[in-house]
């Protein structure tokens, strides 16, 4: 296949996280949306460094990857912190961290 479809693809997947954190307001869902937004950057990394020829867009792709886990660890226990609470996950309900 093509660099052009795995850019298109990368940039509708983009674009679908994108809409998601933009509409929904469940915070869950909203990780889920950035975490497909990583994917979609992680997948055009990946692309571009095959057709170059080169590792270094993989191994950035390890990075990432990285700091996705990290985000995904912190932020849901954020939420679960959040949760316990005030017995929502809603972000228009939780508006500001006071006690």
């Amino acid at each position: 296949m093509e660099l052009q479809y795995y850019l298109i693809l990368s940039a509708l997947l983009f674009t679908t996280g994108v809409i998601g954190v933009l509409i929904r307001r469940n915070a869950i869902i909203i990780f889920m949306c950035i975490e497909l937004m990583l994917n979609a950057a992680n997948l055009a990394f990946v692309a571009i460094s095959r057709s170059l020829g080169e590792a270094t867009g993989q191994v950035f792709v390890f990075f990432v990857m990285t700091v996705a886990a990290a985000e995904v660890a912190i932020g849901l226990a954020i939420i679960v912190s959040v949760f316990k609470h005030r017995q929502t996950i809603n972000v228009d309900e939780v508006n500001s961290l006071k006690g």
